[in-house]
């Protein structure tokens, strides 16, 4: 059984025992609670990261070995204001309790119950509570040790377990099937030394995706060394891949480590490796072949052990047939070829997303909490984001900021609609709706009628989502072999 199903079914369990309106599990890395899984929270909740410091409830339940109720008019915030997902009124939580798991004597995380009711736990049998927590914590145990053989199945024996960064910890936040199913192709190709080409969009995400790669593998516990192509001078491209020795050129004044040097036994990361100079991708191609560069002025090689990621939002394919960049270097690069799907075809993510960032902004902003209202929620799922997640990030801030100016109280929940995304985020038919009703006709049979409205409405959803069947159909509620067979039989192309 997946963990995040286990984790759900346990919710189930105590929720039908210890009725309340909301209840979170939360997994403790670092400095911060994670949640796993959620009932009653709004959607966005699990893309949020709770930073304990900044949360004294969820710190006062995990310092405490017993379950902590927190009084009606506790002046601590909480951390689930305004997250209650069943109205659009700001719904403030009255009765909270939580308690933390110990899996061997180590606080894993915590379970927390909130409801409206400030009466509502008045009743609560804390003993059968109690052997509850242990039930769950059985659970986690359980879920752990399956997760820490799978993963150590998944990788070489030469990673230890203790190295391993969870996606939670690179704060990859992903919900939908494509990026689950791109993470898990990134963990296997991560434990061999293959070079890999990460493609995609611009604000996709592919450096959060070549982190992830690097602290899977086993150079996690050496340095990643970050190069943005795009900013490199030609003059000095060369210099700062395999460095210099002093007096190579004018302003060489002293000797000079290349970030491949730098890089040794660990990861070199080449952001936007598209924008390489054509001089620079021959010598480039050589190291990648030898293992050895040589500093610019310097006749001596040095042999390097790296392990080359690359990222481009430009089509390489294309680039190599107009003559703009090599060919030999293209199948060099693109060994593992991982392809990071646009936040369009990735609807699932977008509220998880937008947690995340709410909840990071709202304590940057020192606002109590940020809600979406439904509306803006179905607004957000709709858009499609030709920005992708950095897009998604910026709107979000810049809504945080304007619901401030029109004179929201900082001290209470602030709620933000489709308004405060400014109309610059909100293109012609962002927000979806239906076709218009057909006139009535006396002529025409009901199911030409029925499949002429058919026939209205998918055309006009196809042009919402810029062609996309896949988007479309998760739209409509229907899986993508049923939309493709929908679309044949009423003769749309």
């Amino acid at each position: 059984m997946p963990r995040e199903t286990r984790f759900q079914r346990l919710l189930e369990v105590v929720r039908r025992n210890f009725p309340c309106d909301a209840i979170c599990l939360l997994e403790r890395e670092g400095g911060q609670l994670i949640p796993r899984a959620a009932q009653g929270l709004s959607p966005d909740a699990l893309g949020r990261r709770f930073v304990i410091q900044n949360h004294p409830r969820l710190a006062q339940i995990l310092d405490s070995r017993k379950p902590v109720r927190f009084v009606a008019d506790s002046q601590l915030p909480d951390p689930y204001d305004g997250l209650i997902d069943n109205s659009e009124d700001h719904l403030y939580v009255h009765d909270c309790m939580g308690a933390a798991l110990y899996i061997d004597d180590t606080p894993w995380g915590v379970v927390t119950l909130d409801a409206l009711d400030p009466h509502a736990f008045d009743h609560f049998d804390l003993d059968v509570f109690q052997a509850f927590l242990g039930v769950a914590a059985a659970t986690v145990r359980a879920a752990s040790w399956i997760q820490r053989l799978e993963e150590q199945l998944e990788r070489r024996q030469k990673i230890l377990l203790s190295q391993s960064v969870h996606r939670a910890t690179t704060d990859i936040i992903a919900e939908s099937q494509e990026m689950t199913q791109l993470i898990n192709e990134t963990q296997t190709v991560a434990a061999s030394d293959l070079t890999v080409l990460i493609t995609g969009e611009t604000g996709v995400g592919k450096e959060l995706i070549a982190n992830y790669l690097h602290h899977q593998s086993i150079r996690a516990s050496e340095p990643m060394v970050y190069v943005n192509c795009a900013a490199l001078p030609e003059s000095l491209a060369e210099s700062e891949l395999f460095g210099h020795v002093k007096g190579a050129f004018s302003g060489a004044t002293e000797n000079r480590t290349g970030k491949f040097e730098l890089a040794h036994e660990g990861t070199l990361f080449l952001d936007e490796v598209g924008e390489l100079p054509i001089i620079v991708q021959s010598k480039l191609l050589r190291a990648l072949q030898n293992g050895e560069i040589q500093r610019v002025g310097s006749d001596r090689q040095h042999r390097v052990d790296v392990r080359l990621i690359a990222a481009t939002n430009r089509e390489l394919k294309k680039e190599v047939a107009e003559g703009r960049f090599r060919p030999d270097l293209y199948h060099r690069l693109s060994v593992y070829p991982l392809v990071v799907p646009p936040l369009r075809d990735r609807p699932a993510d977008i509220l998880p997303l937008a947690g995340f960032f709410l909840e990071r902004d709202h304590r940057r902003m020192g606002v109590r909490g940020v809600r979406l209202t439904h509306v803006a929620k179905h607004w957000l799922s709709g858009f499609s984001w030709p920005g992708n997640v950095r897009e998604l990030e910026h709107t979000l801030s810049r809504a945080v900021i304007r619901a401030l100016s029109e004179g929201q109280d900082s001290t209470q929940v602030i709620e933000l609609d489709v308004s405060h995304f400014g109309a610059e985020a909100v293109p012609d038919g962002a927000t979806l709706r239906l076709a218009k009703p057909v006139e009535p006709l006396v002529d025409v049979p009901l199911n030409e009628a029925v499949d002429d409205y058919k026939r209205r409405l998918i055309l006009a959803r196809l042009k919402h989502f810029q062609g996309n069947k896949a988007a479309t159909a998760r739209s409509f509620g229907i899986d993508r072999g049923n939309f493709v067979r929908q679309l044949q039989r009423l003769d749309i192309n």
